[in-house]
Order: C-alpha cells, then structure tokens, then sequence
C-alpha cells in the first residue's frame, strides 16, 4: 500500500488491528523514545482546504518521527495554484523536492488523481465531500480505546451525512466488525443513495432516522457532525437544517450512561459547551489520538518502501 488515498483500500481487519496496537504503543510511550523511521526524509503537507487538528497532528507525527517539513496551508491562495497551475503539474514538481505528500484538497478524487501523477505517496488528507480516510482510522482506534471492542456496536452517525467525508470513510470500517449504524440527519443531509445501497447489499444492521429521541439510551457511540456551510450553495437550505440537531445538557440525560460522544471537529453549535466536562464526552481525546494513529501509519508506509 504506497499511497492511502481511501479507505477501501483497508479489506480486513489484520492491519487495522496491527496500526491500532501501534497506536497504542506509541500513546504509552514516553515522546523521548519515539522511533525516527523519517529520518532523513522530508515530508509537504500540502493543504487547499483550512485544517486544524489534520495538518498539525500531520505535522507533529512527521516531527516526532524525524522527519523534515514543508508545509502550506490555503495552497488555492499562497501557492502557485492561484496562478492556476494544476494539481498534477505541482505534484510532479514537489516530487523533485520531497519524500512523500498529505494532501487536502475541494476536490472529489483529488487524491486519486494526485497519487496518478507521483513517484512519492501520497495521503488524502480530505477530499471534498468524497473520503477522510486517516481521520476514520483515528475515530475507529478511539472507539475501541474506549469501548473495549468494535464488533457489534450500536452506532450513532448524526448531522451531514450527505457531505460528510469523516462519515463516509467511517462507514468503511464499521461494516467489517458489524456494527449496528443509525444514520440519523435531515431528508436533506441524509446518507448519499451510493453509500445507503452498499450498505443494504453487505449489511442488514442500518437505519436511516430523522429523529434520534428513541434511540439515544440504546447506542454505545454517538458520533456528531458539524452541517457543513461551505458545501451548501442554496444559504437558505443551510439555515434551514443547521440547527437540526443540537446535543445540549437536555439530550444528555436521554444518552446511555455507558456511551462515548464524538465529534471529529471543529464544532459550530452541534454540541453545546456544557456537555464538554461530561465523562462520556470523548472528542478532544479523539482529536489527540489523531497524532498517535498517524505516527502508527506514517511509519507503516516508511516500511513499504
């Protein structure tokens, strides 16, 4: 696996349980005993799109593992992409200067189209609306970090599903260990139609809700999503359903008592501050997993060379 551009590339659980006992490893470890398997290498992190917790857990993973960096963010502006040089002439050109490449990118497919025209990996960092492959390995390792196991758990996924690449690699992963999915969002923000027929055609355990009231005490993970404003072109759509779900301290009391709250952030509103202290609340440890797991794939893809 030289590049990881998405997350199907991932078909059974073997590696997934061989970077997650990575992950965990590197988490117990003191930072002053990180292995450096990027030594002497130099890694861009090229970036269209704003990033927070991806691009600096990217990073400090390169960091922590010996590794150079080069780095920009809104690449669209600051590089020479607002001159309005290709994708796949600039992925050509930082093959002559690096050893491989995280990209985020608007695009559908940028990745796919950017792993095409180099000799470096590349990592999808983001897609546009298409997949959010290291962002479902991270969600998947705090699941079972917290829960103990992954197969058969009761999962709520709430908010965008329509344009929710978190979401959408995260299915990926859930299908192999059986997990009970509710997809619970607006008629508009639903799950696309592509991804609700592979769903029916691999796996029975999928419902499609509008309401999460009844099934709030029964799930063992609910996982938020932020409406994304910047994938809507009508705004009147988007105030419409942004408020569709808000989990404030009155949805709080309904959740199983044994639940774990996700989030992959940033948050707008979806998620009101005073559910932050709450023990079940998990979505800053979420966000900070983010720099173990990609240090655990980093150094696995080190190895593929």
């Amino acid at each position: 696996m030289k590049n990881i551009v998405s997350i199907k590339q991932f078909q059974d659980t073997e590696l997934l349980e061989e970077l997650f006992a990575q992950a965990a490893a590197l988490k117990a470890m003191d930072p002053a005993d990180y292995p450096k398997p990027l030594a002497n290498k130099v890694i861009a992190t090229l970036f269209y799109e704003p990033s927070t917790r991806t691009r600096m857990s990217f990073e400090a993973a390169i960091t922590r593992m010996g590794g150079g960096l080069v780095s920009t963010e809104n690449a669209g502006q600051f590089s020479s992409a607002a001159k309005g040089e290709t994708l796949q002439d600039t992925i050509r050109t930082l093959n002559g200067y690096v050893d491989g490449i995280v990209l985020r990118h608007p695009m559908l497919g940028a990745a796919q189209i950017a792993a095409d025209y180099s000799d470096v990996p590349i990592v999808n960092a983001g897609d546009g609306a298409g997949e959010h492959p290291t962002q479902a390995l991270l969600d998947l390792f705090t699941i079972k970090e917290a829960k103990g196991q992954l197969d058969g758990l009761k999962i709520g996924l709430v908010g965008d599903l329509l344009n929710g690449r978190t979401i959408h690699s995260l299915i990926h992963l859930l299908k192999m260990y059986k997990a009970d999915i509710y997809c619970i969002a607006p008629d508009e923000l639903q799950l696309p139609k592509s991804y609700q027929q592979e769903l029916a055609a691999s796996h029975d355990k999928f419902h499609l809700l509008s309401s999460w009231d009844e099934v709030l005490p029964e799930l063992d993970v609910l996982y938020i999503t932020r409406i994304q404003k910047e994938r809507f072109e009508d705004l009147k759509t988007y105030n419409r359903v942004k408020d569709s779900f808000v989990f404030d301290g009155e949805a709080l009391k309904k959740l199983n008592k044994k639940a774990i709250i996700m989030h992959p952030l940033p948050r707008v509103n979806e998620i009101t501050p005073e559910v932050d202290n709450d023990r079940r609340a998990l979505y800053f440890e979420q966000a900070r997993n983010g720099l173990f797991v990609r240090m655990a794939l980093v150094a696995y893809l080190c190895n593929q060379e």
